[in-house]
């Protein structure tokens, strides 16, 4: 590679400028070195400093000078006078200082040549001109570069699209070679963007199914274009995660909900993580208020106050990177994509622009910048409109930054805590010490926010979208359940002692699950993958309720083959020796995607090809993984039973049966997840063995409400009173033939709704391995009648809150 020089007048201009570049290429790029200041702190440059540093960065190849202003350009002509290499070309750029910079860097760490670098860096206006209106009348010069030479249309298979760690993710990934890419997704129709910049493809708003076009220009144009190819054809990274984020809890509330004026359920509190905990209430310290109208910035101090951008930025920017090299795993991805947030060049210009061209301060130029952005993700709504805090923790850390103010962050404590804040940013719940923090509440935020998803990691009980949560008086002590919402205030000593010794007691599963009278429910465990069976074990489960099998087919091209199944299930299989494990089918389409079986072009993806439809375009995958289980099963001593997903007719339980015969599988059943199911569920189970209700869909469909959206989640309950009757149909089939109908939907992990369950004639219960000890205890705390007591009353109920309370008074477990 070439070298690099940056000459400035302002050593900590010229580092943050430095900082700002290799942000977008990482340890790979070019060397570079700094000739600023002219010592001892003062402002200036140094012809001396300047070929040495030629000489630091000296290579064949060429060095390149990106210089700001003045007699940094002389100091720069007079260094070349010491130079005494004549067989290394060094070559001053006229490109702009920050700008340039940047894009020398990025096409440096390509392997371009240094007239190529320098072209690169002498165009870096372009994108900003063109924005602004301000091109030049005769037209690009004409080094402007080629035109698009190579373009390809990718659908985007992940469930967000193209939110933050995609971005940043494609953002990195692209850094590296020598081409010029943009992006435009077909379905907005909106002119393309330069993939360079984050911001600018996070307004994309590509979602999951959308068909983006890349175009590319340039020696590496190909090698980028297959690298996002690859990159979204394995979803980001992110289709294995997603199967378990469609089977996470879905948060109730603690009361029947009010109503908005609207006439609409209200949607807070909600429990986003599951568990009880007690402690006083800190509060997060307020963010920094919009700065006040200002008079405009005289032009001799323009330059000066957008160079203070510059290098907030980057501080920031560092301080966030500084952040994530002390953490892991999806802590450290948001921590990442919030830094590269910051050193983002789009806003960054944009906010620059504000202060060269109107005169607005430093802080109120980032403010409105960072606002112009907000605005457009809150058009375009959804997960784009969640990634809104994202950037707003970045405004309020660059404005404090350059007020001289600490950073927005945790309190610094040492006792245990309940945090309180009007909304955590990534950076803020990522840096959580779960051993000092017992709980998070907050205002705003939802189910698929930061807070949510990381507090689950953390185990640590949340509740998110507390309206009046700020208006708890610092210092009082509550009691937070993450699994039903409610926020106790004040609570009595006797309530405190319950919660503090709920909270410390680890509550074991015994391997045996019964009522307080010996009714025997089966607890089994839900697994995900061969890496999960070790959880399922430890935690006693009495065998595998739902075995789902898409782990083996994501990230896959081309679906996998008849071995690589045998191998997989048999690790599953291995771990219950003599015990149940009941394995479902591939459930691809809709929310988890596969390239090789789901439509891109599909109008509605929840309603259509998923699950066992799937086998009505492509038997062959149901064929063989059918002959996979066989297999496996026939190498292990697991009691097996294989499920179809998605069932809505008989006919199709029917086919099902015919195909696990023709495979040698015997105990056959099928997944209840539609309301045509559960009211035919009396002549599906006449066809098959058993049935297991996935409450998750089954609550959709029967509401109408997305499972994934936020605003939902009322609705999405499962103590809602018509998905309680769908359930007692299903249940009430299986009675009257004689055939078990299990739940293995994420209702099964509410202790108390697993009681109602019970009463409704489930026969096993199937959950997340972490919940079987608290279901086994209540379960041993009720009997038999008190369950079907309760289940009557609360499918006679009005409303979801209505059902909770009047199974809240007819269960209350006593020690068995």
């Amino acid at each position: 590679m070439i070298g690099i020089v940056v000459v400035s007048h302002s050593p900590r201009l010229a580092q943050a400028a430095v900082d700002l570049a290799v942000e977008m290429v990482g340890a790979d790029g070019p060397a570079i070195a700094i000739a600023a200041g002219a010592g001892d702190g003062v402002i200036g440059t140094d012809a001396f400093k300047v070929a040495e540093a030629i000489a630091e960065v000296s290579s064949p190849e060429g060095v390149l000078v990106m210089m700001d202003l003045g007699s940094a350009v002389m100091s720069a002509e007079m260094a070349l006078e010491f130079s005494d290499d004549p067989d290394v070309p060094v070559r001053l750029s006229s490109g702009p200082f920050v700008e340039g910079l940047m894009a020398a860097v990025v096409r440096a760490a390509g392997g371009a040549t240094l007239d190529e670098v320098d072209r690169e860096a002498r165009g870096a206006l372009r994108a900003k001109q063109s924005h602004l209106g301000d091109e030049d009348p005769a037209g690009p010069p004409a080094d402007s570069g080629p035109a698009a030479e190579h373009a390809i249309e990718v659908t985007l298979l992940n469930p967000d699209g193209l939110h933050a760690r995609p971005v940043s993710m494609l953002v990195t990934a692209l850094s590296v070679f020598e081409a010029t890419v943009t992006v435009a997704n077909l379905r907005t129709g909106k002119p393309p963007v330069t993939a360079s910049s984050p911001t600018a493809l996070l307004t994309v708003d590509a979602r999951k199914g959308d068909t983006i076009s890349v175009a590319a220009a340039g020696r590496q144009a190909v090698e980028a274009l297959e690298a996002v190819s690859d990159l979204v054809g394995k979803g980001f990274g992110e289709l294995g995660a997603d199967s378990a984020r469609a089977h996470e809890p879905v948060p109730s509330l603690s009361q029947p909900p009010a109503r908005s004026s609207s006439g609409a359920p209200s949607s807070g509190p909600l429990g986003v993580s599951p568990g009880l905990a007690v402690g006083p209430i800190v509060r997060m310290p307020e963010k920094p208020d919009e700065p006040g109208p200002a008079a405009a910035l005289p032009v001799s101090e323009r330059e000066a106050a957008a160079e203070q951008i510059v290098a907030a930025a980057a501080s920031v920017a560092r301080a966030l990177r500084d952040k994530a090299s002390r953490v892991s795993g999806a802590a450290r991805g948001i921590l990442e994509a919030t830094a590269l947030m910051a050193a983002d060049p789009g806003l960054i210009d944009a906010a620059v622009s504000r202060v060269t061209l109107q005169g607005d301060t430093p802080e109120r130029a980032v403010w409105a910048a960072v606002g112009e952005v907000a605005d457009v993700f809150t058009q375009q709504g959804g997960l784009l409109a969640e990634r809104i805090p994202d950037l707003h923790d970045v405004r309020d850390r660059v404005v404090s930054e350059l007020l001289g103010r600490p950073a927005p962050g945790l309190p610094d404590r040492v006792e245990p805590y309940v945090l309180v804040a009007r909304d955590l940013a990534p950076a803020d719940t990522a840096l959580i010490d779960p051993t000092v923090c017992r709980a998070i509440v907050t205002v705003e935020g939802g189910p698929t926010s930061h807070t949510a998803i990381l507090a689950r990691a953390l185990g640590l009980p949340a509740v998110v979208a507390a309206r009046d949560a700020m208006e708890l008086p610092e210092g009082s002590v509550v009691i937070v359940d993450g699994s039903t919402g409610e926020i106790v205030v004040d609570p009595s000593g006797d309530q405190v002692a319950r919660a503090e010794e709920q909270h410390s007691r680890v509550i074991t599963f015994d391997g045996t699950g019964r009522t307080r009278d010996g009714h025997r429910v089966q607890l089994l465990a839900n697994v995900a993958s061969p890496d999960s069976v070790a959880a399922a074990i430890e935690a006693n489960a009495e065998g595998v309720g739902l075995f789902r099998t898409e782990f083996c087919f994501l990230d896959h091209a081309e679906a996998p083959g008849l071995d690589e199944q045998v191998a997989a299930y048999r690790q599953v299989f291995a771990g219950f020796p003599g015990k149940k494990v009941t394995i479902r089918t591939l459930d691809a389409g809709a929310d988890k995607p596969l390239a090789f079986v789901t439509a891109a072009d599909e109008v509605n993806p929840a309603l259509g090809i998923r699950g066992y439809r799937t086998a009505w375009q492509r038997p062959e995958l149901l064929d063989t993984q059918l002959q996979a289980i066989a297999a496996a099963a026939a190498a292990e001593n697991a009691v097996v039973g294989v499920m179809a997903p998605m069932i809505a007719t008989v006919d199709e339980s029917v086919d099902f049966a015919a195909r696990c015969a023709a495979h040698g599988l015997r105990n056959v059943g099928v997944m209840i997840e539609t309301p045509a199911a559960a009211i035919t569920a009396g002549p599906i189970l006449e066809r098959v063995d058993f049935a297991s209700l996935g409450t998750n869909d089954l609550a959709q469909y029967t509401m109408a409400a997305d499972r994934l959206m936020g605003e939902l989640a009322v609705l999405n309950d499962p103590w809602q009173p018509a998905v309680l009757r769908m359930i007692r149909e299903a249940c009430e089939a299986g009675l009257a033939a004689g055939k078990p109908v299990g739940v293995c939907g994420e209702a099964a992990a509410d202790p108390m709704l697993a009681a109602i369950l019970v009463g409704l004639g489930a026969t096993s219960l199937s959950m997340s391995p972490r919940a079987l000890g608290g279901v086994a205890e209540f379960l041993r705390g009720v009997t038999l009648t008190r369950c079907r007591d309760a289940a009557i009353a609360a499918v006679a109920a009005g409303s979801a809150g209505a059902a909770r309370s009047a199974a809240a008074l007819l269960l209350e477990p006593t020690p068995a």
